[in-house]
């Protein structure tokens, strides 16, 4: 730990340069900073940027001369006014460099070297898009060059770029990871918990703020005490460049050195260029209402475009005429892109399912992937002398093996490290792989999803926890509208290999914060598989598999079954995995059908032995996987019973058990002899009291009682 010698003095602050660059064309000709050839190239990028804008304005407000009354459905968010700022950074990086984008993603795919076909196409929703029409403007992503793609929830890339950063650091590359952010966007709170991740691991990430002083049509100045928000780096010990955004040669001259700061080890950066956007917030933005014609008018003065092409003219590397002629072979490109995309066909409706998950997994990998130096004995657990070993002994079990058969695994969240997580499950991991497989994270959720898609996308095969679901509230934007919605929103391209590990509580009187059980917030999102073990064996197979799978896996335990001697059951030392969406029939019976998951089922057989004792034998099933649901089990179990009682621990309106008394009532109801009864707990917060969270638990009684009812 630090220790302050508590001695007076004086905290010092980050020095930051702003608007350093003085020069010309025909001064970094002489330095071979930049070649002529280059200048040119991006002139064409930022006419490219302009002009493909332009037409957009113009198709949407039905004001094409060519195409009058045309429109075209969905938001736009345009980037002309900023070309410099795209074009100067991604100038002075490499083409393997990753990007994360915003939703004036255009300009920062096309100076990434897009393709204006594809990228009209995909805002017209074609499937010759980007993105197969899935996403649009606000999500053009191609993996093919590392953008890792535009987005619409503003900051919510911010996680995405620390996780990528956190990759090429982990795999040894020297990329940087660039994150276009706008002004707006850095008062939201993921953007200071990556911020603050990103110094904390001194991964390579540049944060490119593209400050055009509008949040939307908040001013900076009224939603920030700061003058430049490059301020922000003296809170996380980053240094940072203020640059004018409309100037291409000063965004390209920083941009160098913050790369090049962040690709030789030093750490994050934050680079911030002041600009001006030329069309509102998006086109149905009346922007007069908050910024004035005389406003417009002096930043027009200023225009991007306009600058570079008297910097080329008067180095003489263009005449006025060849300028004006590269302009009209650019308009040409745009009006060709325009006539391609119009033509294009939309997707076909048949397809509307593609894309939502991969159908690969890890399952075969190259033997020079295994850990080196890991001993066999290092990967099993302890076991009693009849082979059973606890749930959360399992659950570690499970990660030490994956880990070692796959150096690509790792492991992070909070005090996940040496102290082996709040309830001790990966105690022992951080000894054995190191703090480059297994490290802390802040107290973040959001960034720590955030992070571990990053991570997934570019390489890494990332397990983050997340210390109680009640949590989740503060991660939602990264699960739902990020880590399972990518693979859809970008056509297919991405491959999101990631599991959030988090517990569920309840019985140990945490009361309205740390007790909850949330699995139906994740079964409503497509996108991702859930998963609910109620046995050691189940977690432990499960796991392997939900590390092994190429999609977003929510890996939910229970508290109580962790340490519990009653839960204790047989695992093998041998390898094995359990396949997604194979429900365990855990009790045989003949008269009821008990649908239950995770420690509920527990409860559920204990009173199945009661009711057996009755005369009345109950089948006891566990789907163990919530998404994908093995309805065919259910079904024949109905088949066999006509009688279902479903039991969960969550509050019983929205519960899970809802849907699956939904889906047996369409598929099965020609099997009921009685009504689906569903059993779960009080709709109220849990409560810490222990005559209240009794109550408000489902037990024993309550099934038996159930039960009785259908019968």
């Amino acid at each position: 730990m630090r220790k302050y010698d508590n001695e007076k003095r004086y905290i010092e602050f980050v020095r930051i340069p702003a608007f350093g660059f003085q020069g010309n064309l025909k001064d970094l000709f002489a330095h071979k900073a930049l070649t002529p050839e280059a200048s040119v190239a991006m002139l064409k990028q930022m006419l490219e940027i302009r002009h493909f804008e332009l037409k957009l304005s113009q198709l949407k407000m039905g004001t094409d001369p060519k195409r009058p009354g045309f429109d075209f459905v969905g938001a736009s968010h345009l980037y002309a006014g900023q070309e410099a700022m795209a074009v100067g950074v991604l100038s002075a990086a490499r083409k393997d460099d990753y990007i994360t984008s915003t939703h004036r993603g255009h300009g920062h795919c096309l100076a990434k070297g897009g393709d204006l076909k594809r990228m009209m196409a995909e805002v017209m929703g074609k499937e010759a898009g980007y993105c197969g029409g899935r996403g649009g403007s606000m999500h053009i992503a191609d993996m093919k060059v590392n953008n890792l793609g535009a987005n619409a929830i503003v900051g919510g890339s911010y996680g995405i770029a620390v996780g990528a950063a956190i990759s090429v650091k982990r795999l040894g590359r020297d990329q940087v990871v660039i994150s276009f952010v706008g002004d707006g966007s850095t008062n939201n709170g993921i953007a200071h918990e990556a911020m603050n991740m990103a110094s904390a691991l001194q991964v390579p990430v540049v944060f490119v703020i593209e400050n055009n002083a509008l949040g939307m049509t908040c001013l900076v100045d009224e939603v920030t005490n700061v003058e430049f928000l490059a301020r922000r780096a003296a809170g996380y010990n980053m240094p940072a460049e203020v640059v004018d955004g409309t100037d291409v040669l000063a965004v390209h001259d920083a941009a160098k050195r913050a790369l090049d700061h962040a690709r030789k080890g030093g750490g994050p950066f934050i680079l911030e260029c002041i600009g001006f956007r030329i069309f509102g917030h998006s086109l149905s933005d009346d922007r007069r209402s908050y910024r004035t014609r005389e406003e417009e008018e002096e930043w027009n003065r200023q225009d991007s475009c306009e600058k570079m092409k008297r910097r080329i003219i008067e180095a003489g590397v263009m005449s006025q005429e060849q300028v004006a002629d590269l302009e009209k072979r650019v308009e040409q490109e745009i009006e060709e892109a325009t006539d391609f995309a119009i033509k294009a066909p939309m997707p076909s409706p048949s397809t509307i399912m593609d894309y939502i998950f991969s159908d690969t997994a890890s399952d075969t990998i190259s033997p020079e992937l295994r850990t080196p130096g890991i001993k066999d004995s290092d990967l099993k657990l302890k076991r009693d002398a009849e082979g059973k070993m606890f749930y959360g002994e399992a659950v570690n079990e499970a990660l030490r093996e994956e880990m070692a058969r796959d150096k690509h695994v790792v492991l992070f969240g909070e005090d996940v490290a040496q102290y082996g997580g709040a309830f001790g499950v990966t105690r022992g991991l951080w000894k054995l792989f190191g703090p480059e497989r297994v490290w802390n994270t802040a107290i973040s959720e959001a960034c720590i999803c955030g992070a571990g898609l990053g991570a997934a996308m570019t390489g890494l095969r990332p397990v983050a926890e997340l210390m109680y679901i009640d949590f989740v509230g503060l991660a939602m934007d990264q699960i739902a509208n990020q880590a399972a919605k990518v693979k859809y929103m970008f056509g297919g391209h991405a491959s999101v290999p990631l599991v959030i590990r988090t517990q569920i509580g309840g019985g140990k009187g945490y009361a309205g914060q740390h007790s909850q059980s949330l699995e139906s917030w994740f079964t409503h999102v497509p996108g991702l598989k859930v998963v609910a073990p109620s046995t050691p064996y189940d977690a432990k197979g499960l796991l392997k598999t939900a590390i092994r799978d190429d999609n977003p896996v929510i890996f939910i335990e229970h508290q109580l079954l962790y340490s519990g001697k009653q839960y204790k059951c047989v695992v093998p030392q041998e390898e094995y995995t359990i396949p997604f969406g194979v429900a365990d029939i855990k009790r045989p019976g003949k008269d009821v059908t008990i649908i239950s998951y995770s420690r509920m089922v527990h409860v559920a057989l204990d009173a199945a032995k009661k009711l057996a004792a009755e005369g009345i034998e109950a089948e006891v099933i566990d789907p163990r996987t919530l998404y994908p649901l093995d309805l065919a089990t259910l079904l024949e179990s109905l088949k066999k019973t006509g009688r279902v009682v479903i039991v969960a621990q969550a509050c019983l309106t929205g519960s899970f058990s809802g849907e699956i008394a939904s889906q047996l009532m369409d598929k099965g109801f020609d099997y009921l002899d009685a009504p689906i009864k569903r059993i779960g707990a009080c709709d109220c917060p849990p409560p810490m009291s222990p005559s209240l969270e009794n109550e408000f638990l489902p037990d024993e009684a309550d099934i038996i009682a159930a039960v009785k009812e259908v019968l």
